[in-house]
């Protein structure tokens, strides 16, 4: 059985690959707002789970 710590340190390293695909989709120019908003949620979601694992240790 996986420990929540464990299950939120693979949801972090699967947010990484998101959010390092979602960099590699923007344009040098002229962003696209869904494009943008994709990013910035699942950069939300990191933070919260970086801050639940700090809590946590």
């Amino acid at each position: 059985m996986i420990s929540e710590i464990d299950q939120v340190k693979v949801r972090l390293h699967e947010l990484e690959e998101e959010i390092a695909e979602t960099m590699r989709r923007l344009p040098a120019h002229s962003i696209k707002p869904p494009v943008m908003m994709d990013l910035l949620e699942l950069e939300d979601e990191r933070d919260l789970l970086l801050k639940k694992l700090g809590e946590a240790k």
